[in-house]
Formats: structure tokens, C-alpha cells, sequence
């Protein structure tokens, strides 16, 4: 029975009354006790084969997400992520996303593809070695968001397409908040590592969930340009100039207030340290970055649309490429012969 049950029982005995600051303290403790359970499902041993292994700890951790962030995101395992330029990212254990803003989902089979426009979160999540979620993270950080859409405002149809906008925008480019998820005990993850991704989320000592957040105490207003105005000069010379120009810089003022400010924990006697309670400060600072993102970017219905329509031409290209090379192979083969 949970810390928090027990004090709800407690309600229906002739004992004394109880307190808010108990039922809040309740609170914090089952907080921790599910910590303390997601490390024993993720630390369970499955007489399996690492790919069902690893799957299993995949639903843990997405599991673990839903409790905490918004009904209007969505979570999916197992997907790709696509940008309106052609490129596609590794396989992404698990995202989060907006449906409601794009509901698009290019589906080849059961395998789906979600444009970099809805997603607001990428996951990785590893039972083993963390060495190479390095480069899963920069298959991510490549893909580019587009502004070519259109959609209706109070005074009519907005084009908001890079050519036609001329008023400062508060996203330009928007990029997903990256996450490691690792259940190895006292995981050996590189500083390489953790400068990719924004949160790391492993087993420590004692079995503990333990958190790391890269730039904690990053002001605000430095997330938001980072979420989203992010990465501005990966756009060709002419568009990265066009994108600066739609970035109020002297709008974007430092607020004094970091996400280290949301770590919630017990103070250790006589010391200013905190034994922090993980999930609790995980809950009110992943949301708090997902409020900076709000929205995602409305749908470029005709950035898709193009890409789409160039790709038949590549790809007929590299056909007849593939061809090419195919024919002065056998021509190669039959000149051997004589």
C-alpha cells in the first residue's frame, strides 16, 4: 500500500485529522516509490532475447512519460522522424507528439514516419551500452522544420511561408527536446554524450532513478531561442538571412529564472544539498520546457507536398544509375570471357 493510500485510509479512522502538509508530504513519497518500482521493472531479467529485452524496457520508460506529460501529446514506439528537405532520422525509440496541430503520419505498413513539426520529445532508451547514443542524437538534430503553410486567422488566410512573412515570428525552427534513457546501473556515459542530449535518465547507486540535465541552470529565455529559433545557419546563405530577420532578439530577455529552480527534494541536514525526489522534479521540468515549445509549427502542407513531387525525379535518377552501372558491369564481365 502507498504512502498516499494509507494517509486517504486514515480519513475513515477516529484518529486525528489530517494535516495538508501530510497529505502533500504522501504525495512527494509515492513519487518516490514509483522511482523505486521503475527501476525494479527496468533491473527485471527476462529469459529472452535482447530485442523482446529491450522492447519491454522501451514500454517501461513510455510508461513512465504518460503519467506525466499532457493528454494532447501522443507517445509512439518504434518510429522515424522526416523533415520536408528528404532527410529521415534513426529509428527513435520513443516520441511524443502533437497530433492535433499535424495529424499527419506517413505510414509505410506498420512503419510510421511523424514530420519534425509535431514532434515535441525524442527518446532513446538503452539496456546495455550507451556508446553509440551519440549518433542516434545527431540523425536528430539535422532535420529541419519549414514555414511554407497556410492557415486561417481572425482577419482571414495567413501565408506564412519564409517569403511572404515579414513581422517577427516566435518560432522560426523548432527542434525536439532529446532524452537518454538507460536502465545500466551507474551507467559509464561519456561528457560527448551528455552535450547531445537535454535530459539522461539512468539507474544509479543504490538502484536509484537519477537524472541529469544538461544546462539546468540556463536561463529561460536561452530554452526558448534554443527550442525555438534552433539552429538556424544549418538553412542554405539566403534563407538563414531571411530567418534572422523574423527573430526578435531584443524581445528575447533574460527572465532569471532556470529549471534548476523546479528540482524538488529533501534537504540533507546541515548542508544546502538536496536528496532529490527524481519523477517530481522530472515532471515540472519537462513540462516546463514543453510550455516554452507550446505549439508546434503549423503544418507546411506544400514544403511536403514538393518534396514528395522532386523525390520521383531522384529517384528514377538513381535507377538508372544503379542500371547504368549494372550493364558496364556485365559488359565487363563478357569482355573477360573472350
Amino acid at each position: 500500500m502507498s504512502k498516499l493510500t494509507q494517509t486517504t485510509d486514515q480519513k475513515d479512522s477516529t484518529e486525528s485529522h489530517v494535516s495538508p502538509v501530510e497529505t502533500i508530504q504522501a504525495i512527494t513519497e509515492n513519487y518516490t516509490d514509483q522511482g523505486k518500482a521503475i527501476v525494479s521493472q527496468l533491473k527485471l531479467k527476462i529469459p529472452s532475447h535482447n530485442l523482446t529485452t529491450g522492447t519491454t524496457r522501451e514500454l517501461v520508460w513510455g510508461e513512465l512519460f504518460r503519467s506525466m506529460i499532457p493528454k494532447k501529446f501522443c507517445i509512439d514506439q518504434g518510429v522515424f522522424i522526416i523533415d520536408s528537405f528528404g532527410n529521415i532520422s534513426a529509428e527513435v525509440d520513443l516520441a511524443i507528439f502533437d497530433e492535433q496541430y499535424t495529424p499527419y503520419i506517413f505510414c509505410f505498413g506498420n512503419i510510421k514516419f511523424i514530420p519534425i513539426e509535431a514532434v515535441a520529445v525524442a527518446i532513446q532508451c538503452k539496456s546495455k551500452s550507451t556508446s553509440d547514443a551519440s549518433d542516434w542524437a545527431k540523425t536528430i538534430k539535422p532535420l529541419k522544420t519549414s514555414l511554407d503553410s497556410v492557415y486561417r486567422i481572425i482577419g482571414g488566410l495567413c501565408d506564412n511561408g519564409l517569403e511572404q512573412s515579414t513581422q517577427f515570428k516566435g518560432q522560426t525552427s523548432t527542434r525536439p527536446i532529446l532524452i537518454l534513457c538507460t536502465s545500466v546501473e551507474g551507467a559509464s556515459i561519456t561528457k560527448a554524450t551528455y552535450k547531445e542530449f537535454d535530459i539522461v535518465l539512468n539507474v544509479g547507486e543504490n538502484n536509484a532513478l537519477q537524472k541529469t540535465m544538461n544546462n539546468e541552470d540556463k536561463d529561460y529565455s536561452e530554452w526558448y531561442k534554443d527550442l525555438n529559433h534552433y539552429g538556424l545557419e544549418r538553412y542554405g546563405e539566403e534563407e538563414q538571412e531571411k530567418y534572422r530577420k523574423l527573430v526578435d532578439e531584443k524581445a528575447i530577455k533574460p527572465m532569471g529564472k532556470k529549471l534548476s529552480s523546479l528540482k524538488v527534494g529533501e534537504k540533507v541536514a546541515d548542508t544546502d544539498e538536496k536528496v532529490e525526489n527524481v519523477l517530481l522534479s522530472l515532471t515540472f521540468q519537462l513540462n516546463q520546457l514543453l510550455m516554452l515549445i507550446n505549439n508546434p509549427i503549423p503544418f507546411p502542407h506544400q514544403a511536403y507536398a514538393t518534396m514528395f513531387n522532386e523525390n520521383y525525379a531522384k529517384y528514377k535518377k538513381i535507377v538508372q544509375e544503379k542500371e547504368q552501372k549494372k550493364e558496364q558491369k556485365n559488359k565487363e564481365k563478357g569482355e573477360t570471357k573472350r
